[in-house]
């Protein structure tokens, strides 16, 4: 029997069930892994990963840690292939298409603090990095922990070495001791040009001159070799503009500004200025007993430079125009979804707290991800999201258990594919979900951050299920119905995958389990 015929005609079958005009679902592979743990290695806390952020290109990668380091990896597959793409196309082999990293270079960003008026220790753990636009070959990128920004410079500059000396050194290493305010200042003998002639004057007693002597030394030059090394530069520390934890940086379009934002505050940034930041929303009321939510994630919009978006701890999302007024108490839009009668509980505004948003490549929908749930949003109607896809439905009878160890405030980020076609969210035991967001797709794949993905595939539903809530006007897709994967394994809430970060231009996730980086392709 022919062994392919079979798997044809699987694929056959699976492109005809699929619905007209949506993508097929992908299958994820295993790309590369970094720092990857060896069985029974214990995890130091600053070495877990705490951000991921490809820049615009895709060409290179940026993982903070709670260590406050940021690792910079770089893409090698797009140098190793010359040639036009009709060349390669006619070669024998196959042509290896998903990206390969390697690592580039790490830098220490931010370091242990303590505020002293406040008497508060500020970590130095990488919340957020976001990178700039780069420019004659140097790259830029802003990290931050809960307090300072940092505005980074890494460039490879050549190694300069001092050469052309004649002093054998083995016995001059270095210009020997300096003089002091402790050494004798008594009458020695020099020569006409202020030479001193007395060994004993800051040079050893093995000391020796070339043959010529003195008048034969040569002076050391300073040549630069044909070695290159990464140098990080902080080029910018923006500071003492936040009171409470900095949950977001997000550049804008023109290349010039950047907002931070903290549970009250959302400040506007000029990259050339850091004495300086611009104060655009502000929650906090008059009397603090009256808070009722707070910031939890803002972003800029992609193209247009004068719209962002902030979410709250109530499950709103909140578009605000800067042309309107300085000062951006009033939002143009607000996005959230109405609470469906007799479904409130203790849990609610818990788990409607949105923990991250993102918008789309082109700037036309929003992605949020609460605990439960991710949302996609159109921003032309506010009415309620287009699709909501179930992340965490199994874990809504155990609410009270991840309220008292506190997983119920784990904060996942969520991430969008360059196309728009697919969405992707973390989950526990180190498991992912990639969902397609197209019209008439049932796509929802579960995958585990090992060198094996698919190892607790999750089946699909065969077709999406309407809301129960009246006003979405959406779908609710790849439900979980039991607490424990379809091998029968109970779900890890000690082990999270909070980070993963989507390629912009291809099918290719990184993500961060523990203190190791998945990547993936399809």
């Amino acid at each position: 029997m022919n062994g392919g015929g079979s798997v044809e005609a699987a694929e056959a079958v699976a492109e005809a069930s699929a619905p007209v005009g949506a993508p097929l679902q992908l299958e994820w592979k295993f790309a590369q892994v970094f720092g990857e743990r060896t069985a029974g290695e214990e995890v130091q806390e600053v070495d877990i990963i705490s951000a991921i952020e490809f820049d615009r290109t895709g060409d290179h990668l940026a993982t903070g840690d709670r260590g406050g380091r940021v690792v910079l990896f770089e893409r090698t597959d797009t140098r190793d292939h010359g040639g036009n793409r009709r060349d390669l196309e006619r070669m024998d082999f196959p042509i290896n298409r998903h990206p390969e990293f390697r690592y580039k270079t790490e830098f220490q960003s931010h370091e242990p603090e303590f505020d002293y008026l406040k008497s508060l220790e500020i970590e130095e753990k990488i919340n957020k990095i976001k990178w700039c636009q780069s420019a004659n070959g140097a790259l830029f990128l802003l990290s931050t922990n809960d307090k300072t920004i940092k505005f980074w410079k890494v460039q490879e500059k050549k190694v300069k070495k001092i050469c052309d000396m004649n002093v054998d050194p083995a016995k001059a290493a270095g210009n020997g001791p300096l003089a002091g305010p402790g050494m004798s200042t008594s009458s020695k003998t020099y020569t006409a040009n202020g030479g001193c002639l007395d060994k004993t004057l800051g040079l050893g007693n093995d000391f020796s001159f070339p043959p010529g002597g003195a008048s034969s030394l040569h002076l050391p030059v300073v040549m630069t070799s044909i070695e290159t090394s990464l140098v990080p530069r902080c080029r910018r520390i923006y500071a003492h503009a936040h009171d409470y934890h900095i949950n977001s940086i997000s550049n804008n379009s023109d290349g010039e500004t950047f907002i931070s934002a903290d549970d009250l505050r959302i400040n506007l940034w000029n990259l050339e200025i850091s004495n300086q930041s611009f104060n655009i929303v502000d929650v906090k009321p008059a009397n603090m007993e009256d808070l009722t939510e707070v910031i939890t994630s803002a972003e800029f919009h992609p193209t247009h430079c004068n719209i962002l978006a902030y979410s709250s701890s109530r499950g709103s999302i909140r578009l605000v125009d800067m042309r309107q007024s300085a000062l951006c108490d009033s939002h143009t839009k607000l996005f959230e979804e109405q609470e469906v009668p007799g479904s409130r509980s203790f849990f609610t505004e818990i788990i409607a707290s949105i923990s991250d948003i993102k918008f789309a490549k082109d700037g036309r929908y929003i992605l949020s991800r609460d605990y439960m749930t991710l949302k996609l949003w159109d921003i032309n109607m506010d009415s309620g999201p287009v699709s909501t896809f179930q992340v965490h439905e199994y874990l809504r009878p155990k609410l009270c258990d991840l309220y008292e160890n506190d997983s119920i405030f784990d904060k996942f980020e969520c991430c969008l594919s360059g196309d728009g076609l697919r969405v992707a969210t973390g989950s526990y035991s180190n498991l992912f979900r990639v969902f397609g967001c197209t019209d008439g797709s049932t796509e929802a794949t579960t995958l585990e951050a090992s060198k094996n993905p698919m190892r607790r595939q999750v089946q699909t539903p065969t077709r999406p299920s309407r809301s129960l809530g009246t006003l979405s006007r959406g779908f609710r897709r790849g439900a979980d119905t039991s607490g424990a994967d379809t091998n029968g394994n109970a779900f890890d809430f000690t082990t999270k995958l909070l980070h993963l970060a989507w390629h912009p231009t291809e099918n290719s996730l990184a993500c961060a389990a523990s203190n190791s980086l998945y990547m993936y392709y399809a």
